[in-house]
């Protein structure tokens, strides 16, 4: 069957004329190290493009390590190479985005392509400035995306009230057949705030799902290059998770197929809010 047009450096445009890769890796509770460094290393070799990380993860040096080490021997240019990272703590002071900016690009030894408000938690106000921190540091050069993730609709109507100079260009939330979020994503989309899946593979918790399998045997994929192409086909970004060679390698190998219309709806149809780690996009 043929795809869209789609391959594993296809790119789409934010909403600050910036581009950013569809497809990437996820680095959440990957250990520092060696663990982190390897998955980074087998990533980039497979041809991703894309790698997600967080100052919560504790493993900004090991993905920085990698990547640099990556550009070295294979003489593949920065600007090919794009790196999310993201703020762990909200507090009151704007300029406190700043200071975790810089010593997050100190410890992964580049800057980031795309920094991310972790979370909404801490309040509007709380949020209205780290915002504004964010502003900034795009501003000044520091970065050249700027988002959030985890933010429900009422988070997003509050910081876009306030009319900041710049709209979040990205929100990566929980998203995937079992979470479809339908309303959050259709207010994203109405003001060209890009959706990312950060747990596209469901935590593998829907694997054996008939519905899941069936379509699996249908395409001859994988139930987690089904759920893979399902973000992809629905327009988000999509970071899967993996430290193992082969899985990293399979699970890029989902530019061969697009998932029919029909095959679409019955997927977003088995939504059942299913929370796969932490759900804050209804804190105050």
């Amino acid at each position: 069957m043929s795809a869209d047009n789609y391959t594993i450096e296809s790119r789409v445009r934010l909403n600050d004329g910036e581009t950013y890769p569809r497809f990437g890796l996820g680095v959440y509770v990957t250990e520092p190290g060696a663990e982190t460094y390897n998955a980074v290393t087998w990533a980039l070799e497979a041809g991703y493009r894309h790698i997600d990380g967080a100052e919560w993860y504790e493993n900004e040096e090991s993905c920085g390590k990698a990547i640099r080490d990556f550009m070295e021997r294979t003489g593949t240019p920065r600007s090919e190479i794009f790196f999310t990272t993201k703020l762990m703590h909200n507090k009151t002071d704007p300029a406190w985005v700043e200071h975790c900016v810089d010593v997050s690009t100190q410890k992964a030894g580049i800057s980031p392509d795309l920094y991310l408000i972790h979370d909404p938690n801490g309040g509007p106000e709380v949020r209205a400035a780290m915002w504004e921190g964010c502003c900034r540091v795009k501003d000044k050069g520091k970065v050249k995306s700027i988002g959030v993730s985890n933010f429900g609709v009422k988070h997003l109507e509050d910081l876009l009230a306030g009319k900041p100079k710049y709209v979040p260009a990205v929100n990566q939330i929980d998203l995937h057949p079992f979470m479809t979020r339908n309303e959050l994503v259709a207010y994203c989309e109405s003001k060209g705030i890009v959706l990312e899946a950060w747990a596209p593979l469901v935590r593998g918790l829907r694997f054996k799902h008939p519905v899941v399998v069936e379509i699996a045997e249908k395409y001859k994929k994988s139930p987690a290059q089904v759920l893979i192409r399902y973000g992809l086909d629905r327009g988000f970004i999509v970071i899967p998770k993996s430290t193992h060679k082969e899985r990293i390698i399979d699970n890029a190998n989902v530019f061969d197929f697009k998932l029919e219309k029909a095959d679409l709806d019955r997927l977003t149809s088995l939504d059942e809010f299913l929370v796969t780690d932490w759900e804050v996009s209804t804190v105050p």
